[in-house]
């Protein structure tokens, strides 16, 4: 599966742009400002039916325009092909459709053009709070395992229950344990079903982590990633009953699956203290080039792989290693962007490897800078 060609109506910075690709790497060059960035976030949005960066769908229309479309053409391994459209008009639902037939649900399209996408904001992972780390987990997790998602949005339903139930206790001045159990009970269950499928994720997925990280250090450091949860070693029930009185005086439920985090660490040290600049960008591409492995070994074909602004932070070591893997057979379609036309020529220069090199902005492209 790849994306043939592309078309943008009112996006962002383009009035209009189509584009036609590579099955193998395509590369978009050009000065900051002139729209790279934005071409692979309206391939993200043929994806996961929205921005990599934004939640409002809106923002996304082009000043002075009413709506924007972005319509993306699929190839797929039978030699047909998918129409995915996705149309946002200003003070109206985003409509996607697929061969033109509109979803009723857009949770419907999720998973059927696995993409994963590597970006400078990935350092996020590393430098944020745990819930940037749980919504990454979850998010992979989800796209393959509704019954997750399910547990998921249950669990947070309950969580909000609780939480609230805590809060009127205290602003009222009593407290019914029994009302409280009515919430502990999903809570429990839920959320120790979120920890093993949590677990039993990470399981596989760590080794595939550390073997990207390997190859891209060139073996020459350790990596790894360590779930933090109050129910390692522990029954949800007796952390809730230990938890109670911290409960009931912070007025919010402190314990559970909610709480859970990851612990990065580079050669035993917390890659967020020790790492530089170079090596926590290497971990982050890591991370992602193990979602893009556990993503090809379940679907049993390979996702598209955007990589933007990559190169940056990186030596010429890790810098060749990255284009060497990505150029193998194990990789399907790849977009990148870069400032520099003479560092993506130099690379592919050696290289027998099917490419496209988009100078940007186009010339045949209407678009405002």
């Amino acid at each position: 599966m790849y994306l043939q060609k592309l078309l943008l109506v009112g996006f962002k910075n383009y009035s209009t742009a189509e584009f036609s690709f590579s099955g193998k790497i395509n590369c978009f060059v050009g000065n900051n400002g002139t729209g790279k960035t934005n071409l692979l976030d309206a391939i993200h949005y043929l994806a996961f039916c929205k921005s990599f960066f934004t939640s409002l769908d809106a923002q996304n229309i082009r000043h002075g325009d009413d709506f924007f479309a972005i319509h993306g053409t699929f190839l797929k391994g039978d030699d047909t092909s998918d129409l995915v459209q996705c149309i946002q008009k200003k003070q109206q639902r985003k409509r996607f459709l697929i061969n033109k037939t509109e979803y009723e649900r857009l949770a419907d399209h999720i998973g059927n053009f696995p993409l994963v996408m590597i970006s400078p904001y990935d350092r996020d992972l590393i430098n944020d709070g745990s819930e940037l780390r749980r919504k990454y987990i979850d998010s992979v997790i989800s796209q393959f395992d509704k019954f997750y998602l399910d547990d998921l949005i249950q669990y947070n339903k309950a969580l909000f229950q609780r939480n609230a139930l805590l809060k009127t206790f205290a602003e009222q001045r009593y407290f019914d344990e029994a009302m409280l159990e009515i919430w502990d009970e999903p809570m429990i269950r839920l959320g120790e079903q979120l920890f093993t499928k949590r677990n039993e994720f990470l399981m596989r997925f760590i080794p595939l982590f550390q073997q990207y990280f390997s190859f891209l250090s060139n073996g020459s450091e350790t990596v790894g990633i360590r779930y933090i949860s109050q129910l390692t070693g522990n029954t949800f029930r007796d952390v809730f009953k230990a938890a109670l009185g911290r409960d009931r005086a912070a007025q919010f439920c402190t314990t559970g699956t909610h709480k859970d985090d990851l612990e990065f660490t580079l050669d035993e040290y917390p890659v967020k203290k020790f790492g530089s600049q170079g090596q926590q960008k290497s971990f982050v591409i890591a991370i992602k080039l193990a979602q893009f492995e556990y993503t090809k070994n379940i679907k049993g074909f390979k996702p598209i792989l955007l990589l933007d602004d990559v190169f940056d932070k990186l030596d010429d070591l890790r810098v060749a290693q990255l284009i060497k893997l990505v150029s193998e057979n194990s990789f399907g379609q790849v977009f990148i962007t870069d400032t520099s036309r003479e560092r993506i020529s130099a690379m592919f220069a050696s290289m027998e490897i099917e490419h496209e090199i988009f100078n940007l902005p186009l010339p045949n492209v209407k678009s405002e800078i």
